[in-house]
């Protein structure tokens, strides 16, 4: 591990009213005694940890800034190092001019999550916790950022080590049992062990289960809004962004190219696509936008399937249809607003889910948004406290870590010697803590934090 002390802006690069220089490493006090000049003529090296100093930053006898530094000594600061946060004036010019004066003391630039990454080094937090960080940044909606404080706070990390408990103690046993057949006997043990399996494996199971919605709920619901031309589409979407995005006339085809949008509805992020309005058509542009449309509707979490209200149904509707059955399918019947030549029942077929709108008015679109939400948060999925997997490489992890148990399971049923289930078991205790992080390789964790962002 390096321990070579670092440096970097932990603001965003932008001007504001306060910008932070974060120093951290053995030598980040004295580095910043050599520039930082307190009000009281009091040294950061004689001051105790968790102190606020006011004072100036200079450079020799120039004066770079007038600063309030946060001064947290080890162990008891974020990467449990010493660490120094320059809070100066937030303009970008005097955040860099104070950031090279610290450097020009035996600091060197910190790398992209290096600070994390020394706080999952150093054992503060295990590697659940460190990609929750960056999940909390680029949260999109209130669900997944509660759910990546969760994870923040231990959620997956206590869970893991739950399960991880419960393999090394039989594990434990067998060998105790293989060593000392005095003291512990294995009769009926295969029976007890069989049971202990199923309960882990229906355990994993269920956090597996969760696995679609914490994608869902990281990435946003990917909705393509689809129909045949001239029936609306791009003003549904309009409608649900709340701006005008997309163009809308009385021409069909209009839309001759894929337009997305990103949309927080009802606390859930959509990743909204209009598309093309699908027909067989000989103009090369239009075909090209149609395809498209296809291939979206493949990738599809959610279909908005638009049907324009005052026509009449056609060959073309339910070809489009046919294209979407094995989908989550929400029908907008549209412009309720003129009179009708298609009803809601006529359309039950096609899906479940069929709700009469008119974007024009904007009647039914708070009812849509509904039920949306209620299709996707299956009851509150993360207003309780959850487990929720959003990473998938957890995911990978636990899928190979029930493959173990597996195998267990059919030792079991084979009757194979005891010593043969502590293979498994703890193929599946180690698959679990590379979740965690206490099997990871160095390249898998610095391809993980080099995706922060600099100064976290």
């Amino acid at each position: 591990m390096k321990t070579d002390t670092i440096a970097a802006i932990a603001t965003a690069m932008t001007n504001a009213g306060i910008g932070i220089i974060r120093i951290s490493g053995s030598e980040a006090i004295e580095a910043a005694d050599k520039i930082f000049f307190a009000k009281n003529g009091k040294k950061l090296s004689e001051s105790p940890s968790h102190t606020i100093h006011y004072g100036y930053i200079q450079n020799g006898q120039e004066v770079i800034d007038e600063v309030l530094v946060m001064l947290m000594k080890a162990p008891n600061s974020y990467t449990r190092e010493n660490t120094v946060e320059i809070n100066c004036h937030g303009g970008v010019l005097v955040m860099q001019r104070v950031l090279e004066t610290v450097l020009r003391h035996g600091v060197r630039i910190a790398e992209p999550g290096e600070f994390t990454k020394r706080a999952f080094l150093n054992g503060r937090i295990d590697l659940t916790q460190a990609e929750s960080v960056i999940d909390i940044i680029n949260s999109k909606n209130d669900f997944a950022l509660k759910s990546s404080m969760n994870q923040l706070r231990g959620s997956v990390l206590n869970k893991v080590k739950e399960l991880r408990n419960k393999l090394i103690h039989e594990t434990a046993f067998i060998e105790s049992a293989i060593d000392d057949p005095e003291h512990y006997s294995l009769e009926g043990y295969a029976e007890h062990l069989a049971e202990v399996i199923q309960g882990l494996k229906n355990e994993i199971k269920r956090l597996l289960d969760t696995a679609e919605d914490g994608r869902i709920l990281k990435e946003g619901i990917h909705t393509v809004i689809a129909g045949k031309p001239n029936v609306g589409k791009s003003s549904i979407m309009n409608t649900l962004a709340k701006a005008e995005r997309a163009i809308v006339t009385d021409v069909a085809g209009t839309t001759r190219d894929v337009l997305e949008e990103h949309i927080n509805l009802k606390g859930l992020s959509l990743n909204v696509i209009d598309t093309a309005g699908i027909r067989e058509t000989n103009d090369i542009v239009e075909k090209i936008g149609v395809d498209k449309a296809k291939e979206y509707l493949e990738r599809a979490d959610l279909v908005l399937y638009v049907v324009d209200g005052s026509m009449e149904l056609t060959e073309e509707d339910y070809e489009i249809a046919r294209m979407i059955q094995r989908k989550k399918v929400i029908v907008i019947l549209n412009k309720s607003d003129l009179e009708q030549k298609t009803g809601i029942h006529e359309l039950s077929g096609i899906s479940e889910h069929v709700i009469s709108v008119s974007a024009k008015e904007g009647d039914g679109i708070e009812e849509l948004a509904d039920l949306i939400a209620k299709m996707f948060l299956k009851g509150d999925v993360i207003y309780n406290d959850e487990v929720i997997i959003t990473n998938v490489r957890h995911k990978t992890a636990l899928s190979e870590a029930v493959e173990s148990l597996n195998l267990v399971e059919e030792s079991i049923a084979n009757g194979m010697p005891e010593d043969f289930y502590s293979i498994d078991l703890m193929n599946a205790y180690e698959r679990l803590g590379y979740v965690i992080g206490e099997a990871v390789e160095d390249d898998l964790a610095d391809e993980i934090f080099s995706k922060f962002c600099m100064g976290k």
